[in-house]
């Protein structure tokens, strides 16, 4: 089995990703707008979120808008909505599974269900990650796809924002630290699996020695009990004529 120390690796990757994966899904600059033609003379950024546009003026004024309607959005803009919450859902889960299914810690069970735990925690985080990484690629391609096509304005060209690579960076980290905890229960078993805590072996081996003696003593009270009446009268006789 991995060691504690690629487990705790493993959940602080896991840790990264899943914050990173929040920051850019609540980020308004998925894409910005491309420094070309006449938007170098009007010095005006627009960029563009999941839930909110916004533009900032050379003046120094900055204005957001919410994008209230779900239904007048592309696809693509609506399933990177969906899958980035189901991506930080599906981490969440993720970490409350690995904190059961690190070594390092006394909950979680025995050997087995933390063995449990660690694959279905890695299950979650590479599920998280895939689900992360599909919105990035996909919305990346359409930006990329709108700014070579000849027939858009030049004014609505835009290019990949930061919140793109961060979603693209933090799906690594979750692909990673999944893959940790699922290699950490690939190893072979040695020894009982339900087994919590052994005690010391000075006290394991008292236990054995006063077993041993109760043993030995029912052993003697059943002899003593499996005599004959006769037997003892026909002692007691002999003792006294003796």
């Amino acid at each position: 089995m991995a060691s504690t120390g690629m487990q705790i690796f493993g959940f602080v990757l896991a840790l990264l990703g899943i914050m990173g994966a929040m920051v850019a899904t609540l980020l308004p600059n998925w894409k910005v707008s491309a420094d070309v033609g006449s938007n170098i003379i009007t010095a005006i950024s627009q960029m563009q979120g999941l839930w909110m546009d916004c533009t900032w003026y050379s003046t120094g004024m900055f204005s957001c808008t919410l994008k209230y309607s779900v239904l007048s959005l592309p696809a693509y803009l609506q399933t990177a909505r969906t899958t980035m919450v189901l991506c930080c859902v599906m981490a969440a889960m993720g970490l409350c599974l690995a904190s059961l299914g690190l070594k390092c810690t006394r909950w979680g069970g025995g050997r087995r269900s933390k063995r449990h735990a660690a694959i279905a925690s890695g299950g979650c985080f590479v599920a998280a990650g895939f689900l992360c990484l599909v919105p990035a690629s996909w919305f990346t391609n359409e930006v990329i796809t709108n700014f070579l096509d000849s027939s858009v304005p030049e004014s609505n060209k835009f290019e990949p924002g930061g919140a793109v690579y961060v979603a693209f960076v933090s799906a690594g980290f979750l692909f990673v630290g999944g893959s940790i905890f699922c290699m950490s229960c690939s190893g072979k078993r040695h020894g009982p699996q339900d087994m919590i805590l052994l005690p010391p072996p000075d006290k394991l081996l008292l236990q054995q020695q006063q077993q041993q003696q109760q043993l030995l003593q029912q052993e003697l009270q059943h002899q003593y009990c499996s005599l004959s009446p006769l037997d003892n009268k026909t002692g007691y006789s002999l003792q006294d004529y003796v």
